[in-house]
């Protein structure tokens, strides 16, 4: 497998590496009580551990999250990426693409953007088959950016014992569309 890149640059966000000062930072998102009710609840010690996996993921070459600045602003506002899903009981082989925003940047885009480019960069240089996503039924916002990346919804299934709808990209389905 091609090393996953460290960064990547859209029109307006930076995903990058991780730096010890994200963790209060993504912490802070986490505590958001519309960011947490999608979420399952996370310590700052828990966060630090998470952030420290997405790390681990990078050092073995990814795919991993990464962290995620408005190029605006040089402001963290969250994290956004390629993660593997082993718990997925669908399929544990499964890459997932993921984001948590700041509640300050939604509606922006930001996690279509991010998506998309966290997409591309599956299939192109990783040479995924496919890029599933779930969520929880009632995160509407989050199932809109899949739609928008190209997912198409396959079903519902518990993911650690909680009710998640989920999607799904083929590679040659994301080949046709661009």
């Amino acid at each position: 497998m091609t090393d996953y890149p460290l960064e990547v640059t859209t029109a307006r966000l930076q995903l990058r590496q991780w730096r010890d000062d994200d963790v209060p930072a993504l912490a802070a998102i986490y505590a958001d009580p519309a960011v947490e009710v999608q979420l399952v609840p996370t310590t700052l010690n828990q966060t630090r551990a998470q952030v420290d996996r997405f790390r681990e993921a990078w050092a073995a070459g990814g795919p991993s999250l990464w962290a995620v600045d408005e190029l605006a602003t040089g402001r963290f506002i969250g994290r956004i990426g390629l993660n593997p899903a082993p718990a997925w009981e669908l399929d544990p082989a499964a890459v997932e693409v993921g984001w948590a925003l700041s509640r300050e940047v939604w509606g922006r885009g930001y996690a279509t953007e991010g998506g998309r480019a966290s997409v591309a960069t599956g299939f192109e240089v990783l040479s995924l088959d496919s890029i599933i996503s779930f969520t929880r039924p009632t995160n509407l916002a989050s199932r809109r950016v899949m739609e928008k990346i190209g997912l198409t919804f396959r079903g519902e299934a518990d993911y650690k014992s909680i009710p998640h709808v989920w999607y799904s990209l083929g590679r040659d389905q994301w080949a046709r569309s661009q």
